[in-house]
Formats: structure tokens, sequence, C-alpha cells
């Protein structure tokens, strides 16, 4: 199972990658592979300013339809239009082209309370 060291995670099996002030977000090779084949992708919330814990979208695969949670307070200041016609890229590249948000931080203060690599990878084995 891939776990990128450089990269934050959620419990809710999720990436966050820290850029500046900003963080791009996507779901974890884990969590790809529990949904199965993604089928599609709805983020409508570009432009708005979400809570941490709010939704900012859904992902369906063939097993199930499932929320995706904000891990930081912020402004969604781009989604990942490939993921319209491609949202398949969520499994075949999902810490690349697989992303999903970007997100512009109101308190980046709470990036530590996401969890490392290493805590990731004791939660899923």
């Amino acid at each position: 199972m891939n776990v990128p060291e450089n990269l934050k995670y959620t419990a809710e099996h999720e990436w966050i990658r820290v850029e500046g002030e900003e963080i791009v977000v996507g779901v974890t090779e884990f969590a790809q592979g529990e949904l199965g084949d993604v089928v599609f992708i709805e983020i409508e919330t570009k432009g708005e300013t979400l809570a941490l814990g709010d939704t900012f979208g859904t992902i369906e695969a063939v097993k199930t339809v499932s929320d995706l949670y904000m891990p930081a307070d912020g402004e969604i200041v781009e989604v990942n239009t490939a993921l319209e016609d491609s949202p398949e890229l969520v499994n075949s590249e999902p810490f690349e082209g697989g992303w999903m948000i970007r997100v512009k931080l109101s308190n980046p203060a709470q990036l530590d309370d996401l969890i490392s690599a290493d805590q990731y990878r004791a939660l899923i084995e």
C-alpha cells in the first residue's frame, strides 16, 4: 500500500499535500481500493468557504457513494476538472492526477491535527 511520507492524512482516508498557504486534497490509495472503480465525482463547492469536517463533494464507485470531507477550514479555490471526464484517475493515480480540490487555508494550525504517514499506516493495517 502506497502511503507517501510527504503527505498528511485524515481518518476519513483523505491525503493532504501542503503547498504554502494552500492544500491539495485527494483520497488515499487505500480508500480508492475499498471503494472499487470510481465512476463519478461530484464537487460543486468551488469558491465556497467550508469548515473542517464539512462535506465538499461526493465520490461514487461501483460499490457505494461516499461523502468527501474538508480536512481544514478554507476556501475551495480549484477543483480538478479532469475528474469530470476521467473519474477513474482516482483509481489509477490517487496521489497525482486523481487529486480533487485545492483549498486556501483559513486556519493553517489545523494541519497539526492531521495524521502522519506512519500513523495512517497503523490505522489501515
